[in-house]
């Protein structure tokens, strides 16, 4: 009786049309008060302990950095290297928007701010260049989706936070499918656009756009090469990304003005202020139903319901597509990551294998109507209408799926990067 009151208010709350952060709010304090009998003042308490964790100074940080990144000069020279490198190849521009949202993505670590970083220079650029409006539209959306896979990924730093797996090791770990998800796009890219005239290659143009995008370029390089080097811990490393992005604009390119800046931390300070309210209700949540043995209940139902690990991970794969077109990505780790690594495991799976089939399935979630999040600001920000963004998608969906089967069928390839595995 308890629990169906539990799940009435969440339909409730839902059919109203309420944010998820007041659902999860209204059912983390039910469940406080009326299913583990507690205090509303242990809800306090909770979420103060699922905040008060050093690696979560990487999220305002890296999100400070890409938007820095954004606004000035730095993705406009990264993309003038890749389309000088790319020029003599047939559909060159549209393998060119792919490396370049992938090399945006190693900085970034979030799929809308390499989406629009990347797709405000590139959209209009494959369109003047006689590239198909769907094809321009989809390389634009799926290109951004790589800023969750290729480390540094905030969500990933959500995974570990909830799961207590180690961050390092799920950056190293995000590498191998991160490439394969970039050829298998860039590819795609050459194949479909391979009937539209080609350039000539310039090697001035070529040396050109790497002296004028040399601190680009070097950045991903200090970023990845002090994580795995252990030089420096993932927090460290959003440090470093952010007063690199910042020194780099303001002493060498010289192209962001103060009002830029200002704008770059007011829009920071709104979206992190809904995200951190978001994890900490999400960690006192998982506190809760982990000290009630909810997890553990439900690992050991779905391990005798499942009768093999090929079904509960299709089983997993459904539940995670569905939940991507109805969530967000943050939102869905934060609450579906500590529930469903328990069972994970018990089916043979490693937690990091899992964490990285996870976001990648919440990545093609951002493709996915009704609630694709880069579907939305796709059609917002190049004005274009919802079905005609549907369209554009569908092709990198699959491909994106496709994807998705071999990392799931090569756990290898995951652990390409992580030492010692």
């Amino acid at each position: 009786m308890i629990w169906s009151g539990l799940f009435a208010i969440i339909a409730v709350l839902l059919l109203l049309r309420q944010p998820v952060i007041l659902v999860l709010a209204v059912a983390t304090a039910y469940i406080h008060v009326f299913i583990a009998e507690g205090e509303l003042q242990f809800l306090a308490q909770d979420i103060w302990f699922a905040i008060d964790r050093e690696v979560l100074l990487s999220i305002p940080m890296f999100m400070l950095a890409g938007a820095v990144m954004t606004r000035g000069t730095i993705a406009r020279r990264l993309i003038r290297v890749m389309s000088a490198l790319t020029a003599p190849i047939p559909g060159g521009l549209g393998v060119a928007a792919i490396l370049s949202c992938a090399a945006f993505a190693a900085i970034s670590g979030s799929s809308i701010v390499t989406m629009l970083a990347i797709g405000s220079i590139m959209y209009p650029a494959l369109i003047q260049s006689g590239y198909p409006k769907s094809f321009a539209l989809g390389a634009t959306m799926a290109g951004g989706t790589l800023g969750i896979i290729i480390p540094p990924s905030i969500p990933m730093i959500l995974y570990g936070v909830m799961t207590e797996v180690s961050i390092t090791d799920l950056f190293a770990a995000g590498l191998g499918p991160g490439i394969l998800m970039t050829l298998l796009m860039a590819t795609y890219s050459a194949i479909v656009c391979r009937n539209i005239t080609a350039g000539k290659w310039d090697g001035a143009e070529v040396a050109a756009s790497l002296r004028d995008g040399i601190l680009a370029l070097l950045m991903p390089v200090i970023l990845l090469g002090g994580i795995y080097s252990g030089y420096f811990t993932p927090t460290e490393s959003a440090a470093v990304a952010l007063i690199y992005s910042i020194v780099v604009e303001i002493v060498f390119y010289r192209e962001l003005k103060f009002d830029d800046y200002y704008k770059v931390f007011e829009d920071t300070t709104k979206l992190l202020g809904t995200l951190l309210m978001l994890l900490a209700i999400a960690g006192s949540l998982n506190t809760i139903l982990d000290y009630e043995g909810v997890p553990k209940a439900m690992a050991a139902y779905i391990t005798e319901t499942v009768q093999s690990p090929v079904m509960f991970m299709l089983a997993v794969n459904i539940l995670l597509v569905i939940v991507g077109c109805i969530m967000d990505i943050g939102s869905a780790i934060l609450i579906l990551a500590p529930l469903l690594l328990p069972i994970a495991v018990a089916n043979g799976y490693d937690p990091i294998h899992f964490g990285i089939i996870m976001i990648v399935n919440l990545e093609i979630g951002y493709l996915t109507p009704p609630v694709g999040l880069n579907l939305w600001v796709a059609m917002v920000a190049f004005k274009v209408d919802f079905a005609s963004v549907i369209r554009a998608a569908v092709p990198f969906i699959l491909l994106m799926v496709v994807g998705l089967m071999v990392i799931i069928a090569l756990p290898e390839l995951t652990f390409l990067f992580v030492k010692g595995r």
